[in-house]
């Protein structure tokens, strides 16, 4: 089979490598579409702890399995499903109790675990007991269904800020993430929506999903403005959306009392400390949280929300390679001129 193999960092070779064979435990899939992620970027130019080359990364995928271990129950042949990333150790106190994003191996489609940049790839039975290998049904597309997995991270992250009804909710970083939270933050029962955004780019693609605000970072103060369309107060949730040290500090200054903020974006490694006046978390009573990846069951939930339509990702798609110039799709989310590509491991 093809497969586009990470061999050093910077290095990405589309290849012929052997076609993983199946034993009595695990499934072979066939890759029908596999999204890049930020995080594919990092580990191209950067590598990662959990990727050792030569290796095949992609995380954010769907299919159809085309082949079964005797002992497998979970899957069988014809089934489509969505992949995800997080794979719970299931021994660990975290995976024992649902929370194996927090488990210290951390294993990971796409790191330690050969991932779906490939035209077919591996289920083991780890992936098949403990992991997120969802069914979705035919009027699910491939190319939405891949973007399950992002999305199981944006329901982690809201379900930590504790969006609910009534709230009114403030995302800074209108990405794909970012605009899939406006929908599943009206899912949640927020009753007001404050999109923020740099890139005029991204703010257009964004107003696809109606927020009932927009703020341009460039031009206007962001705090300010958010306390303006809260009486003063700020917004119940805040989240950062985006790898920004200035929206971290920004979204717990101007957050409600009682509020919540999540951290949702992660920073670069050289990115300068995070300046917060501890008092203003101390008389606030405001909670902050972070959240990263998320656990099957987030997974699950993501792919009903997008086959009801309730959360829609079909607008973010604004590339598609075939897995022979996975290279230019990469180019497109480097340059920030994509919001979602992806790759088509079987079209030519």
């Amino acid at each position: 089979m093809k497969a586009a193999v990470l061999e050093a960092p910077g290095r990405m070779v589309v290849k012929e490598v052997p076609t993983p064979e199946v034993d009595d435990y695990s499934a072979l899939l066939r890759v029908e579409a596999a999204s890049i992620c930020g995080s594919d970027v990092r580990i191209l130019h950067h590598g990662n702890p959990r990727v050792q080359p030569p290796a095949i990364i992609g995380h954010e995928a769907a299919g159809v399995v085309v082949r079964v271990g005797r002992h497998v129950t979970r899957v069988k042949e014809g089934d489509r499903v969505a992949i995800g990333a997080d794979v719970p150790c299931g021994q660990c106190r975290w995976c024992r109790n649902g929370l194996g994003n927090n488990c210290a191996i951390n294993y990971a489609i796409g790191y330690q675990i050969p991932g779906a940049f490939a035209e077919y790839m591996l289920l083991p039975r780890l992936v098949l007991e403990e992991g997120p290998v969802t069914p979705i049904s035919d009027r699910l597309s491939y190319e939405e269904a891949a973007l399950a997995e992002p999305l199981a991270c944006a329901i982690n992250g809201m379900e930590l800020a504790r969006v609910g009804l009534g709230k009114t909710v403030c995302i800074i970083g209108l990405g794909p993430i970012g605009c899939m939270m406006i929908d599943l933050a009206r899912v949640m029962g927020a009753t007001k929506v404050i999109a923020a955004q740099r890139s005029q780019t991204r703010m257009e693609i964004a107003r696809f999903y109606q927020a009932d605000v927009y703020i341009d970072t460039s031009r206007e103060d962001l705090v300010a403005r958010c306390r303006e369309e809260t009486n003063g107060e700020g917004p119940d949730v805040v989240i950062t959306a985006c790898g920004s040290v200035e929206a971290h500090e920004q979204a717990i200054e101007m957050v409600a009392h009682r509020g919540y903020v999540n951290l949702f974006g992660g920073l670069k490694k050289d990115a300068r400390p995070m300046c917060v006046l501890s008092n203003t978390i101390h008389y606030k009573e405001c909670f902050v949280t972070g959240s990263h990846g998320s656990v099957p069951r987030h997974h699950e939930l993501a792919v009903r929300l997008l086959e009801k339509g309730l959360v829609r990702v079909a607008p973010l798609i604004t590339h598609r390679f075939p897995l022979s110039r996975i290279e230019e799709g990469f180019a497109a989310m480097e340059g920030r001129s994509a919001m979602k590509v992806i790759i088509q491991p079987h079209t030519d």
